[in-house]
């Protein structure tokens, strides 16, 4: 179906957007109830065969994609964009591969997350639940499409999905391969759905539906989550944008840090774990920092920087106020020259996202101070902040990067998709 063709038909007539977009809550609603009470196996099987199909479909998904691409082009859409875009045959490979891991993992469901008894001889237990339908909403990575299904299926949650316009094509030939996955093991197509439609309006409609959508996770830029925020009836988990620091401190390895940093900002530039601002300490203005700027710019990347930045080497751009808070998932990086520790962490913790800050240092007391003091989901130590993804902390693969405090916070995968209730068990107990 076309991004222009994209209304529902329903008994051979065209239903308003409302009652399409309610019919999916409706219809997640009911997928949900029966995954809740489906086994494991069953779970696991769909994914399987989900990653099967999409290896089976790769052609299919590879043509679907390059119509994509090819409207971004159209579009004026940037390198950094497109290169989310685009589906390689190697990216094809590895959402399969990232359904089989999430398939390998243990149910998060049903865990017994504490249990103890009463004096009065009630026991009582608080188990991990599903925690029933979940809208998602993102831009324009297709690869979400598989990595969101298949940890709300994982989870037990039912899925509505609602990715960016530009990817429509190839989300809906990733769609399809998940719901080939569901048929096959017997479980209901319903459980992974996506809005049919590329009509702004949609959203705003899935942003309301509290009376079948349990939570709304956004994923994308301040715009997106800033409209989120403010318009959703629903619980919203927080997905903000990137702005990622790397502090240098006066004690790192001079080879470490410029490997780092490089890595950090140049790996690929379009994702939201990569380095947007990059802080070095004054001790290592004259030693470190000319070897540091100058591998950057090495790498293609376009340097903004205050005064001591553009002292170091030719080249670097003043910065303005304005790129200490910008993200710009593309090969340019602020940098600024802090007096220390003190400086850097406050900083971080008035330009950032709450989303994935590093220190480089060899000074092991400094760096457990920007650990615990910074205030973000992610906070690393001598590691490139392209690490930040839920795939390379072992969880399989994620939906996104929560910045909020609630429930959820950094990767959220198929674990932070679940709540609890508590179980309690009398043996005819009355208060007295």
């Amino acid at each position: 179906m076309s991004a222009e063709a994209a209304p529902l038909q329903h008994n051979g007539q065209q239903d308003s957007l409302q009652d399409q977009m309610a019919a999916l809550g409706r219809n997640a609603r009911a997928a949900a109830a029966e995954l809740a009470q489906a086994r494991p196996e069953a779970k696991q099987q769909a994914l399987l065969a989900a990653a099967k199909a999409i290896r089976d479909s790769q052609a299919v998904i590879e043509g679907a994609n390059a119509r994509d691409m090819a409207a971004g082009r159209d579009k004026g859409m940037t390198a950094a964009l497109l290169d989310r875009l685009e589906l390689t045959p190697e990216r094809i490979e590895a959402m399969a591969r990232g359904l089989e891991d999430i398939a390998a993992f243990p149910d998060p469901v049903g865990r017994v997350l504490a249990e103890w008894d009463r004096p009065n001889g009630l026991k009582i237990a608080r188990v991990s639940v599903p925690l029933g339908v979940i809208g998602i909403i993102y831009e324009s990575r297709p690869n979400v499409t598989a990595d969101a299904g298949a940890l709300c299926l994982k989870s037990g949650n039912a899925a509505i999905l609602r990715g960016g316009s530009e990817s429509f094509h190839s989300s809906g030939a990733i769609l399809d391969c998940l719901q080939k996955g569901l048929a096959a093991a017997g479980l209901p197509q319903a459980a992974i759905q996506r809005i049919p439609t590329t009509d702004r309006a949609a959203v705003g409609m899935l942003l309301t539906m509290s009376d079948t959508v349990d939570v709304i996770v956004p994923r994308g830029g301040r715009g997106l989550i800033e409209r989120v925020q403010r318009e959703s009836r629903v619980p919203v988990f927080s997905h903000l944008d990137g702005m990622v620091h790397t502090y240098v401190h006066a004690s790192a390895d001079p080879a470490m840090a410029r490997d780092l940093v490089v890595n950090a900002k140049m790996r690929r530039v379009g994702i939201c774990g990569a380095t947007e601002t990059l802080l070095v300490d004054a001790a290592l203005a004259d030693s470190q920092l000319p070897a540091l700027l100058s591998a950057l710019q090495a790498a293609g990347c376009a340097i903004r920087g205050d005064e001591a930045a553009q002292a170091a080497v030719e080249g670097v751009a003043p910065a303005t106020a304005e790129d200490w808070d910008t993200e710009y998932l593309a090969p340019v990086i602020a940098v600024k020259v802090v007096a220390g520790p003190d400086e850097a962490i406050d900083h971080v913790n008035r330009h950032g996202s709450h989303h994935t800050e590093a220190i480089i240092a060899e000074d092991a007391a400094a760096a457990e101070r920007f650990l615990n003091e910074v205030d973000a989901g992610i906070v690393m130590h001598n590691a490139s902040t392209q690490f930040a993804d839920g795939g390379e902390f072992g969880m399989g693969a994620e939906i996104g990067i929560s910045t909020g405090k609630m429930h959820a916070r950094g990767p959220v995968g198929a674990e932070q998709l679940t709540s609890y209730k508590y179980k309690v068990i009398g043996s005819g107990q009355v208060r007295p």
